[in-house]
């Protein structure tokens, strides 16, 4: 098979519709509008979920929960991420930012568990969890709640 030999599939590629070319195309006169009526139209049709004037779906449904406005939402670090910082270094939020781990500290950062951590460093953050808490003392290093 050569590269001018090449075809493609059978129904893969469709003409396109040329409206309004006459009336032997077929496609004459109404260009495949139909007669009338609001989809005739230039600009016709209804907006989605417009059921005709019945109370539509999204207004017979329920309304359900809120949005908390207090919620605190944290950026999350995982301690395998913090073997890339030298033993002995102190890891406060600006380090990390700095260092490019988190990009939007949000309202603080939490340290979690995930990976392991090989290095001895002393953990600053506002958050930790249990099991983060425990690798980076097994590791020698200390946490910090700020």
């Amino acid at each position: 098979m050569k590269l001018h030999e090449l075809t493609s599939v059978p129904g893969s590629r469709q003409s396109r519709k040329r409206v309004g070319r006459g009336i032997g195309s077929g496609m004459g006169k109404t260009s495949t509008r139909g007669h009338k009526g609001q989809n005739a139209r230039s600009g016709g049709g209804v907006r989605p979920g417009f059921e005709g004037g019945q109370n539509p779906l999204y207004r017979r449904l329920p309304k359900r929960g809120f949005t908390n406005q207090f919620r605190k939402e944290y950026a999350t670090v995982n301690v395998e991420d913090l073997n890339k910082f030298a033993s002995g270094t102190e890891v406060t939020p600006e380090l990390l930012m700095e260092s490019g781990v988190v990009k939007n500290p949000l309202s603080g950062i939490k340290i979690l568990g995930n990976g392991e951590i090989t290095v001895q460093l002393n953990v600053k953050a506002s958050k930790f969890s249990q099991s983060a808490v425990e690798k980076i003392t097994a590791a020698g290093g200390k946490t910090e709640v700020i």
